[in-house]
C-alpha cells in the first residue's frame, strides 16, 4: 500500500476499458495522484502533446495502456494507421519518460506480436521466431517495438521500463461496437440482440477451429499493478491465465449462458486469424506473483450480465456512431 500513497502516476487509456480497472485498482492502494490524459485533450501520436502531457502530469510511474485496436475486421481495414499510432505512441511516450527521468514505464504490448505458428503455449522465448499473423502483424510488430525500446533504453539508459504480453482481455466496460468489437464481446451482443429480437440464426466468422486464450479484466489489472510494483527488468512477460478454448466451444458456451436457441452459420471466407493461441503464464508467477483468480464461466456471466444491463444505450451510441 505504502509503495503507491506518495507516487504520481501517469495512466494513458486510463478511461479506456482495461485503464479504468487498473486506476481502480490505484485508487485502492492508496494512490492519490493519478493523471489520465483524455484523447480529445492529448493526441500522443502527436510529441508536442506527449512533451505537454508530461508536463501536465509531473509523474513517477507511467503505466502506458492507450492503443489503436480492434478486432481481425478493423485490423485489416486500418493496418497502416494501426501501425502507426501504435509505433509513434509508445516510440514518444517513452522517450519522453526517459528525458523527463521518470521513475518506472510500464508499456503494455500484445499477445499478436508472436509469430503465427508459435507453438503452444507460447514462452516469451519464441517472440522473434517468425512473422505475426498477417491480419493484426502492423499492430502486433508496433507493440513489439515497445520491447525492443525497452531493452535498449535500459542498456544505455539505465531506464526503468518493462513490457507485458497480455493475452486477448474480456470483461464488463467492453467495447461492443459490431464494427471494431473483439471475439467475446461480439459473440455476447449477436447472441442477447437474437434473442431479444426473436432471430432464428447468427452468422460468425471463421471456421470455429482456432484456440484463443482470455484473461478476465480485472486479473489484467491486478497483473500490471503487480509487475509496476515488483519487475524491474525488460525481459518480455506473459500476462494470461494458461488455458485455450476453440471458438467453437467458445461460442457454444456463450449460448448457453445468453439463453440463445437458433442456429450457427458459419462464415468460411471470413479469415480464422492465428491458428492457436495460449500463453506460458509462468514467468509472471515468478518474477511478481501474478495468478489469474477469475474463472472463465464467471468472467462470462459477469461480461453478459453488465452488457443485459446496458444493451439499449450501447446500440444507441452504435447507431449514432455509423
Amino acid at each position: 500500500m505504502d509503495f503507491w500513497s506518495d507516487k504520481r502516476v501517469l495512466v494513458t487509456g486510463g478511461a479506456g476499458f482495461l485503464g479504468s480497472f487498473v486506476v481502480e485498482r490505484l485508487n485502492d492502494r492508496n494512490c492519490k495522484n493519478i493523471f489520465i490524459p483524455r484523447s480529445q485533450d492529448y493526441n500522443l501520436v502527436d510529441m508536442e502533446d506527449v512533451k505537454r502531457v508530461y508536463k501536465d502530469a509531473d509523474p513517477d510511474i507511467v503505466i502506458h495502456l492507450a492503443a489503436s485496436v480492434g478486432g481481425i475486421g478493423v485490423n485489416m481495414e486500418n493496418p497502416g494507421k494501426f501501425f502507426y499510432d501504435n509505433l509513434m505512441m509508445g516510440a514518444q511516450m517513452m522517450e519522453q519518460g526517459r528525458l523527463s527521468g521518470i521513475e518506472k514505464f510500464v508499456a503494455l504490448a500484445t499477445i499478436c506480436s508472436y509469430p503465427k505458428f508459435t507453438p503452444v503455449p507460447f514462452k516469451e522465448e519464441e517472440l522473434w521466431n517468425g512473422y505475426p499473423e498477417e491480419t493484426n502483424a502492423p499492430y502486433g510488430l508496433a507493440k513489439k517495438m515497445l520491447l525492443v525500446q525497452s531493452q535498449a533504453y535500459r542498456k544505455q539508459y539505465g531506464f526503468n521500463s518493462c513490457c507485458l504480453f497480455p493475452v486477448n482481455l474480456y470483461g464488463p466496460g467492453d467495447n461492443f461496437d459490431p464494427e471494431s468489437s473483439h471475439v467475446i464481446p461480439a459473440l455476447i451482443k449477436k447472441c442477447i440482440d437474437a434473442v431479444t429480437n426473436n432471430e432464428s440464426g447468427i452468422t460468425v466468422w471463421g471456421t470455429g477451429n482456432p484456440s484463443r486464450e482470455f484473461l478476465y479484466v480485472e486479473d489484467a489489472a491486478e497483473a500490471i499493478i503487480l509487475a509496476a510494483e515488483r519487475y524491474d527488468k525488460s525481459d518480455p512477460i506473459n500476462i494470461g491465465a494458461g488455458f485455450e478454448i476453440t471458438i467453437k466451444d467458445l461460442i457454444e458456451l456463450i449460448i448457453k449462458l445468453t439463453g440463445f436457441k437458433g442456429e450457427i452459420a458459419w462464415d468460411t471466407s471470413k479469415p480464422d486469424g492465428q491458428p492457436r493461441r495460449m500463453l506460458d503464464t509462468s514467468k509472471a508467477e515468478e518474477a511478481f506473483g501474478f495468478k489469474a483468480k477469475t474463472s472463465f464461466k464467471e468472467g462470462l456471466k459477469k461480461t453478459i450480465e453488465w452488457y443485459k444491463e446496458r444493451k439499449e444505450k450501447l446500440n444507441q451510441l452504435s447507431n449514432k456512431n455509423h
